[in-house]
């Protein structure tokens, strides 16, 4: 794994009125690593990520992707970036195979390399047995397979799952983090989560949002493990 950085956040910040939703983050996150941002509903992850994907503008600060300003060059951005957002937004009255070539073209994907990218997300998820089931018939699971999917047909560098084990059963929960891990190294990948247990499983290293605020960054393992740290940050 290099150690250039895939996202550079410098000051960043995010206000709504008098209020702080995200205050003076600078993070740097690494190419090619499993990388997530942990703390409590309401602590400042999600905004993040979606200033990230240029879904929000920023108050103050910046933040590039892939060597582009996320704010300046966000066409250039966008496109080395794969989103699944925690609610898994799918087409219930699509199938399977119809989202991702609906998908694959708003990608620009076209053609032979079209059908192509489908075929490579389809094996690499193991979505073949429902490919022409209608999206509304999906199991959740399968419906997170899917939305990642689509976030992988156009090959991104980084490819952010915001909470991508909401609402999975133990097995799902299983299946799901293996895939993550097995994301790493040709994706960079920035997860969210509020689960300690998860995170210390899935990632190569965890940054601490409480308040809005980044309160540290660390690798994961160690004979602790991340509870003790977590809560003297609290």
């Amino acid at each position: 794994m290099t150690a250039e950085a895939a996202v550079i956040a410098r000051g960043l910040g995010k206000r709504y009125g008098a209020t702080r939703a995200l205050d003076d983050v600078s993070l740097d996150i690494r190419r090619g690593e499993v990388f997530c941002l942990l703390g409590p509903n309401g602590s400042g992850k999600t905004t993040f990520l979606r200033i990230l994907a240029g879904y929000l503008a920023p108050s103050e600060g910046s933040i590039s992707l892939s060597g582009h300003d996320v704010v300046r060059e966000s066409l250039a951005a966008r496109a080395c970036l794969g989103y699944v957002p925690e609610a898994v937004p799918i087409y219930s009255h699509m199938r399977v195979r119809e989202f991702l070539r609906f998908m694959g073209r708003l990608r620009g994907l076209q053609g032979p390399a079209l059908e192509d990218a489908i075929a490579r997300v389809v094996e690499r998820l193991a979505l073949q047995a429902v490919l022409d089931r209608p999206s509304r018939a999906l199991s959740r699971g399968y419906r997170q397979r899917v939305a990642i999917a689509q976030a992988l047909l156009h090959d991104p560098e980084v490819v952010i799952l915001d909470e991508p084990t909401n609402g999975l059963d133990p097995r799902q929960i299983v299946e799901a983090r293996l895939l993550i891990r097995a994301l790493a190294g040709r994706h960079t990948v920035i997860m969210s989560s509020h689960i300690l247990g998860e995170v210390e499983k899935t990632a190569d290293r965890v940054a601490v949002f409480l308040g809005g605020r980044l309160r540290g960054v660390r690798e994961t393992g160690g004979p602790e493990g991340l509870e003790p740290w977590f809560m003297s940050l609290a």
